[in-house]
């Protein structure tokens, strides 16, 4: 029993442990600075495409740090901001980027920021100025800041772990609660005893307990006294007896009835105030004085 619980402890710790390591994995995925690269070149495409431009090169993107890069073009451009803000949005959104974001347009010879705007997804304040002006024409660099780690949202399994690995912790619990419950119900059933003079009679772990002395039944014996136990003073007849105990199983006995019935008189014979008296031709009677 004791060994039964600590394994239950000890699977139930591994599956907290698991559990804590998908949340953990799940909640806080590594900036992917390749994949970044690609999803902005493809916004200074469409940039360019937008000017229908489809002969300038877009320059490799630089990053100026982890969470931090520089997009910029082989030509001069003039572009409308809100076009800026449509192909930005639209290429981070079916990329699946969820993090918060600055982007600046700053001037090459300068470094003076020519527009800005800032997208705050968590609480919806985002900074956007108008659009309508075309930004003049001239050498721009476009930095793009991130700020938060959950910078590409892209599914590696963690979260189907997390689910599973819930689901494994509730089974678990159910299981436990479930086995906690029957073997209660086990105890609480093994537990019921019928006193009997000197004697406890408990049917369910086939014994008699007189003090600390257990005296074991077998099966046919705690059948055969559980019957008479149940009728104390009662005659119960030999056809009662028999189809109960013999007969309603399939088997045909001749003196076993008898037999057993001197085997128990051996083992109550402690108690002088228990008798099981034969009534000729009738059956037997548990007698208690």
């Amino acid at each position: 029993m004791f060994r039964n619980l600590h394994l239950s402890r000890l699977t139930f710790s591994f599956l907290i442990a698991l559990l804590i390591v998908a949340c953990s994995t799940n909640e806080q995925p590594q900036i992917n600075a390749a994949t970044t690269k690609v999803i902005l070149r493809q916004v200074g495409n469409q940039l360019l495409l937008f000017q229908k431009d489809s002969t300038s090169v877009v320059m490799p993107v630089i990053a100026l740090n982890k969470s931090k890069f520089e997009l910029s073009f082989e030509n001069e451009l003039t572009f409308d901001p809100a076009d800026l803000n449509k192909i930005v949005s639209s290429t981070f959104e079916n990329a699946q980027i969820r993090a918060n974001y600055l982007v600046e347009v700053i001037r090459c010879d300068n470094k003076e920021v020519a527009y800005s705007y800032q997208i705050n997804k968590e609480v919806e304040k985002n900074l956007i100025s108008c659009g309508g002006r075309l930004v003049p024409t001239d050498c721009y660099m476009i930095e793009f800041t991130f700020f938060n780690q959950n910078l590409i949202s892209k599914s590696t399994g963690n979260e189907y772990l997390f689910y599973f690995l819930v689901l494994l912790v509730l089974l678990f619990l159910g299981f436990v609660f479930y086995s906690r419950y029957t073997s209660f119900q086990k105890i609480e059933m093994d537990a019921t005893s019928t006193s009997l003079g000197i004697f406890n009679f408990y049917p369910q772990q086939l014994k008699l307990v007189k003090a600390s002395q257990e005296i074991p039944l077998t099966q046919k014996e705690c059948e055969l006294l559980e019957i008479l136990v149940a009728k104390p003073n009662q005659i119960v007849t030999r056809e009662e007896l028999t189809k109960r105990i013999w007969e309603d199983n399939g088997v045909i006995v001749g003196r076993s009835l008898d037999t057993y019935i001197s085997k128990l008189r051996k083992k109550l014979q402690e108690d002088e105030a228990i008798k099981i008296v034969n009534v000729h031709g009738v059956g037997y009677k548990l007698e208690l004085t």
